[in-house]
């Protein structure tokens, strides 16, 4: 899985030919020459592999996001939403500080800091030419409830901060006039421990593990590394600096909607300009990368969790008209890979589930079962709605072809 260990791309082979099945004349005819790489796909090629250099990424899926959204960040005056890169670890040594280290000589303008105040970053932010805020500790800042409950401020200035326009007002001087001050920026955030869920819903999630013992990397050195690494961001804004009309035309085809579309788009924008295999590996990423963090937190994902093992129960049963409360219990229960025997002591239990199901509008009603017995349960009927709405089949059944008169 993305974000997980030995999660990585295969490499694009698709459309070769096994060179034994060739037909003699065919192997004859010389290949028809590569098309040379554009300036952006070396850039993007040569930053990707420089992340690598010195930093073990937890997939391919990841280095390949880290590498656009790094590359996004010289076009933000261009686009609508600002996605955050959410660096996060189990524990310390997984390589997210050195991430950042790494992404402060490849951003546009980095802003770094640790544990900074939210009044202090705000109006550190160019409205007109935003920089790149890079917050590393941030686990100090939202690491318990209690301390995050001190830094609803911070978290409110990161939720705006993903969208134009949402300005945030002060009253200031001996006038007490209101002044708005932007909180528009792109901006990556380190630390061990998700972050609260509205910024890792509006995050690039890059999931960190602690580097095992045959895996190397190049040590980071100041006065070395950091110069040579800066000169390929002086080429990554050369480039893109180009590209503002071209990139404010673009309305990429993305395989995601609603919030990971706004989040993921200037990254797949990003690949876009650069072609070759970029817009390929940058769909695939976002598809991967927010696959796997969809149902992640622990309130809304089992809701969402829910709906889909219901619809997997029901259609175990051979979809009948409604099934008992109690067998579509043992069911859920029964799932190993689920979450539901653990939900409680005694497993999920018919009160967890009218929890779960409450925001739905669900609940378990008297059926009539097979032999005129009667018992709590659900139909499919009471579901529908809520599973067209959240967790629609991903390959839905094709619509049929009009009618035409004989």
């Amino acid at each position: 899985m993305p974000g997980q260990p030995g999660a990585h791309l295969h490499d694009a082979q698709d459309g070769g030919l096994d060179a034994a099945a060739e037909s003699p004349a065919e192997a004859d005819v010389p290949p028809e020459p590569l098309a040379p790489a554009s300036e952006g796909e070396r850039i993007l090629d040569e930053l990707r592999t420089t992340i690598r250099r010195y930093v073990v990424m937890p997939s391919e899926e990841a280095l390949t996001a880290t590498t656009l959204w790094a590359a996004a960040t010289h076009l933000q005056t261009v686009w609508q939403h600002a996605p955050r890169l959410a660096v996060v670890g189990p524990a310390k040594r997984c390589g997210k500080s050195r991430l950042l280290e790494v992404l402060i000589e490849t951003v546009h303008d980095p802003l770094i800091t640790v544990n900074a105040s939210a009044a202090a970053i705000f109006r550190s932010i160019d409205g007109s030419n935003p920089p790149t805020l890079l917050v590393d500790e941030v686990d100090t800042i939202f690491g318990s409830a209690k301390v995050a409950e001190k830094n609803e401020e911070m978290r409110g200035l990161l939720n705006a901060g993903h969208s134009r326009n949402r300005p945030t007002l002060r009253v200031s001087g001996p006038n007490h006039e209101v002044q708005k001050f932007s909180t528009y920026a792109m901006a990556a955030l380190a630390g061990i421990g998700d972050l609260p869920d509205t910024i890792m819903d509006r995050s690039v999630v890059i999931r960190m593990r602690r580097r095992a013992g045959n895996e190397k990397v190049t040590a980071w050195r100041y006065g070395r590394d950091d110069v040579v690494v800066r000169e390929l961001r002086e080429r990554l804004a050369a480039w893109l600096g180009s590209l503002h009309d071209e990139a404010r035309a673009l309305e990429p085809k993305l395989p995601v909607d609603d919030r990971a579309a706004d989040t993921w788009e200037p990254l797949i924008s990003v690949a876009d300009l650069a072609g070759g295999e970029w817009p390929r590996m940058a769909r695939i990423a976002c598809k991967a990368m927010t696959d796997y963090e969809s149902g992640r937190d622990e309130d809304g994902g089992l809701k969402i969790r829910i709906l889909t093992d219901i619809r997997r129960a029901f259609a175990g049963e051979g979809n009948p008209p409604a099934l008992r409360t109690n067998r579509l219990l043992d069911i859920l229960n029964a799932d190993h890979e689920a979450p539901w025997a653990e939900h409680s002591p005694k497993g999920l239990t018919s009160r967890g589930l009218q929890i779960l199901l409450d925001d739905y509008g669900i609940g378990s009603g008297n059926r009539r079962f097979p032999g005129g017995n009667q018992a709590k349960g659900f139909t499919p009927a009471q579901f529908a709605d809520a599973w067209m709405r959240y967790c629609p089949p991903e390959n839905p059944a094709p619509e049929a072809p009009p009618a035409t008169g004989a």
